[in-house]
């Protein structure tokens, strides 16, 4: 789609005194850049690619109000004074793409721990998170008081620090979305029962940020339009609330969120498995309800999407975050026509909002440059002596070295094996609900293309085949096979790793069919049994899952991926056993340890599906080692890890020519 089809995208809107150029918005997201409470120029250079890259309107994470508002450790005191100089580095980056930039300001509440700030978590009933299991402390009068006073006093921190504007936010993990709640708000006084007591905190706090900002500064609204939890706020709720905001006369626009951190959280940064626009319903409702400027959210994945909300009446302006972190030019490209230049966002979750999980700053599994932006990671720097460069493996380490070397000037030509690209990625994307995945390679793929990058498939490389093109470097990335465990017998003929279901094996003989009885042994703790496990039971499998983990695929958790599991799971017959560590199979009988018990059990089975650590394919670096060829390795021929491992090896790599 060219520049000329988009009627609404690249409209300019107006938000009181602010001028967006376009309805694009890099919405607020917790990125753990802080450091000692105070933004970094970490910060500052990954918003400044985001505007650089075109985006309409940024909206920076989360600034503390309170100093009893600390629920994880890397968060921004927006309370002390001396996060202004870092305001400035920031405000200042932004502006000289000429976008405004405006800062969220929250107290968590009851979303939270004691366990960095030793002070008890404020609340405005003593109602414990289901996340956190922290009994509150309600609070009282004179604390209320206190929080209004405090989100005051860092909007005027953001003022002085250059921000265009303030973004309340009171959705889905906020102590203002606590007193709007009926479920965690039992208050009796003038903060509780009717919606407009619970409403009241919002008023006074919206009173007294207005107060401090004056007119010279945009001033909105981020409110939860679905708790989706049992006695939580509702859309209907929600659209009242955002009526009273409007009443105020003193906001100039709102913003939408769905589900609670802590409880729904796998709705608010929904994974592959939520279809893309599924929150549209929310900004549509508040639009028809009030007259203000609607933001909506919900996994837009490129902009004929965003544009189609537009058009439709959902929104006025998209927030797309995870598309512009897994690509800063999503904007610019979209205005160029160059939309399938576009690295589109694959809602994986396990390198944004997975690494937040693990107290570990945001960075993208498809583009390795994200939260490296301020160590130049991705920065062209052309070669003055071309290099003929040869990669072994199209995956996403190869396809990444390949497009880093060639970025730089270098000519590259890369070998694959097989009759396409892809490597694990492709597999792993031809599982139920995980085709999105893929995109990671088409990306890739498209980058090389557009740098110039020869791919060759369906051909084997070996020492004799270097040395006959002697090219002046060679990364090997190989990737890694299968490897059967100590318990398997070598000769047992009704047992597959997941790689051979995927690849087709179980399509008919010799493989699972319709009635078999499938266990699969999950040993990673990720996808790989699960996918596997969905796939066979939509086959008609008789599936369960072992695992000597205390839960099947212990790390969907981090990625939100958890929740939609188990539904899933559950409504497909799967069964989850859980501390069972194979110890033996014979014949069609696994031997399972029960290792809180020290008892064995057994399973019957048709067929043993394993999901366990592959092994590194490295013959052929060791012997371009051993013939004095200029050699690097990437990926899975170096350790078998997940996707973004690979990516980062392999940009270092291509970059490091």
């Amino acid at each position: 789609m060219g520049r000329m089809a988009y009627r609404y995208l690249w409209t300019p809107l107006e938000l009181g005194p602010v001028t967006t150029r376009n309805r694009i918005v890099f919405s607020a997201h917790l990125t753990n850049y802080a450091r000692d409470g105070r933004p970094t120029e970490q910060h500052a250079a990954y918003y400044a690619a985001r505007a650089a890259g075109g985006a309409g309107l940024i909206i920076t994470e989360e600034h503390s109000t309170h100093p009893t508002d600390w629920p994880y450790e890397k968060l921004i005191h927006g309370f002390h004074r001396d996060v202004i100089p870092g305001y400035r580095r920031i405000t200042d980056a932004v502006h000289r793409h000429r976008v405004p930039i405006f800062a969220q300001i929250n107290h968590n509440g009851g979303q939270a721990s004691s366990m960095f700030s030793r002070l008890p978590v404020w609340a405005p009933s003593p109602v414990a998170d289901p996340l956190f299991r922290e009994v509150p402390k309600a609070v009282t009068r004179a604390e209320i008081d206190e929080i209004v006073a405090g989100y005051a006093l860092v909007a005027e921190h953001c003022a002085e620090g250059g921000f265009d504007g303030i973004e309340l936010q009171c959705s889905h993990s906020s102590i203002v979305r606590g007193f709007l709640s009926p479920a965690t708000n039992r208050r009796t006084d003038e903060y509780g029962g009717s919606l407009l007591n619970r409403t009241r905190l919002l008023t006074e706090i919206v009173a007294a940020v207005r107060n401090v900002i004056g007119n010279r500064l945009a001033l909105g609204v981020r409110i939860c339009g679905d708790e989706l939890i049992e006695g939580g706020t509702t859309i209907d709720d929600a659209v009242e609330v955002a009526t009273i905001v409007e009443a105020t006369g003193q906001v100039d626009y709102v913003n939408t969120s769905i589900g609670v951190a802590t409880a729904s959280l796998f709705m608010i940064e929904a994974s592959m498995h939520i279809p893309p626009g599924y929150a549209m319903f929310i900004p549509s409702a508040f639009r028809k309800a009030i007259d203000l400027p609607v933001v909506g959210v919900g996994r837009f994945k490129d902009p004929l999407q965003a544009e189609r909300a537009l058009a439709e009446g959902h929104c006025d302006l998209v927030g797309v975050v995870r598309g512009q972190i897994a690509d800063p030019d999503f904007a610019a490209k979209a205005r160029a026509g160059a939309t399938d230049e576009i690295r589109l966002c694959l809602s994986c979750n396990q390198e944004c909002v997975g690494r937040m999980g693990l107290n570990r700053w945001l960075g993208c599994i498809e583009n390795p440059r994200t939260g490296r932006e301020a160590q130049g990671v991705g920065t062209v720097r052309l070669t003055p002596k071309p290099k003929d460069v040869m990669v072994v493996g199209a995956g996403p380490a190869g396809l990444q070295a390949a497009i880093a070397a060639a970025r730089n000037g270098h000519r590259v030509t890369v070998y694959e094996q097989q009759p396409q690209a892809g490597g694990q990625v492709r597999l792993a994307a031809s599982v139920p609900n995980r085709a999105e995945f893929g995109d990671m390679i088409r990306n890739q793929l498209a980058e090389c293309r557009r740098l110039g990058v020869t791919i060759e498939y369906g051909v084997g490389v070996w020492p004799g085949f270097v040395a006959e093109r002697h090219p002046d470097h060679v990364v090997v990335a190989t990737g890694a096979e299968a490897q059967r465990p100590w318990w398997v017998p070598a000769d047992a003929a009704n047992v597959l790793d997941v790689r051979d279901v995927l690849r087709g094996a179980g399509t008919g003989e010799p493989g699972p069919a319709e009635g078999d009885t499938v266990v699969v042994v999950d040993e990673v703790g990720f996808h790989h049994a699960t996918s596997v496990a969905e796939l066979l039971a939509d086959r008609g499998c008789h599936v369960e899952i072992v695992t000597p983990g205390m839960v099947v695929g212990q790390d969907l958790g981090i990625t939100l991926d958890m929740e939609n599991w188990w539904m899933r799971a559950g409504a497909k017959g799967i069964v989850q056993s859980t501390d069972l560590v194979p110890m033996g199979f014979a014949g069609n009988e696994i031997t399972l340890l029960h290792h809180p018990t020290g008892t064995n059990q057994t399973r019957i089975v048709d067929w043993l599906v394993l999901a366990v650590p592959a092994n590194p394919v490295e013959w052929l670096y060791h012997d371009l080692v051993a013939a004095g060829v200029s050699v690097e390795r990437v990926g899975d021929c170096v350790a078998p890890r997940r996707a973004h491992a690979a990516v980062v090896e392999g940009e270092r790599a291509g970059a490091a020519v």
